[in-house]
């Protein structure tokens, strides 16, 4: 009986699943270098990755069993992501960062962008400067660290104004969702902690949102002038459409579509068919996103 009522359950559960449409999924790369093999002629990959400093790859990336979160099931491996001195481009400001590499349109709809970060004591941020992170590039919702009035807080902010604020403390997993209605032009929060299970923080409210499936920031801009490396640690990133999962999971190894009206979508746990659109211009033209030059909110 026992049995009977966990299996349906289970069922229960996949069936309130959204459907992936983008899976970040660090378990796709067998070795941090994998992420040499995307470029603006070779764009393959679940990653865009060319927002980063002149150094190796080595020196601002590291996937490893490491730094996996052991609350995000079907994910082994976590992502550190670090900036330093070296990683200014395209600005003054020290920034790392990786754009999902898609054909799907993450930008119409009702979408939920995942996504659990932690900090260690080793190499912390630096609170007495803006850092921006998990950021749309017009800023209609991101988080933010160092900013006024919880400096240490990570900040959750809608078109550059404060709205939900939770203490940043070391080694501990911060887990979100973006709750993003771009045709009703509303995003709320789904926010936990730990391997605990997503829970509404902050419903709809309005904004501008916007999002062409190619200039959401998964990594770190900092408004740095330290010296010291900052390391910021990284799971469970996906983007999921209609109904928002509140466990903890990777969106699974998902191979890029084509550039069709139907796609078939395969996650760790479920394959499912979903009718979908081609965002226009999901394939950014170099340097064709993020100049974001001495941007202030």
């Amino acid at each position: 009986m026992k049995a009977a009522v966990a299996f349906v359950a289970s069922l229960f559960a996949i069936a309130r699943a959204g459907t992936v449409l983008w899976s970040g999924d660090f378990d796709y790369y067998s070795t941090t270098t994998d992420f040499n093999n995307w470029s603006w002629a070779n764009q393959v990959g679940e990653y865009q990755y060319y927002i980063h400093g002149s150094g190796a790859v080595t020196q601002y990336l590291d996937v490893s069993t490491a730094w996996a979160h052991p609350g995000v099931s079907g994910e082994s491996k976590g992502l550190k992501l670090s900036i330093d001195q070296t990683s200014t481009w395209n600005s003054d400001f020290w920034r790392t960062e990786l754009i999902p590499q898609t054909n799907n349109n993450l930008g119409t709809g009702q979408k939920y962008y995942h996504f659990s970060v932690k900090r260690s004591s080793t190499n912390p941020p630096l609170f007495s400067y803006e850092h921006q992170v998990a950021f749309f590039e017009s800023h209609f919702t991101e988080l933010k660290v160092g900013i006024s009035p919880y400096q240490s807080y990570l900040t959750w902010c809608v078109s550059g104004s404060p709205k939900y604020a939770v203490p940043f403390t070391p080694d501990v997993w911060y887990n979100f969702a973006f709750d993003i209605d771009f045709t009703g032009s509303t995003v709320g929060l789904w926010v936990s902690t730990g391997n605990a299970p997503l829970q509404r923080v902050f419903d709809q409210i309005p904004a501008t949102t916007y999002s062409n499936s190619a200039d959401w920031h998964l990594g770190v801009l900092a408004f740095d002038q330290g010296t010291a490396t900052e390391d910021w640690y990284f799971a469970g990133v996906y983007v999921e459409t209609d109904t928002l999962t509140t466990s903890l999971r990777s969106g699974g190894v998902v191979a890029d579509p084509p550039t069709t009206t139907t796609t078939t979508t395969t996650t760790k746990s479920s394959t499912s068919t979903t009718s979908t659109t081609t965002a226009s211009g999901a394939a950014q033209t170099h340097w064709g996103q993020c100049a974001g030059s001495d941007y202030r909110p």
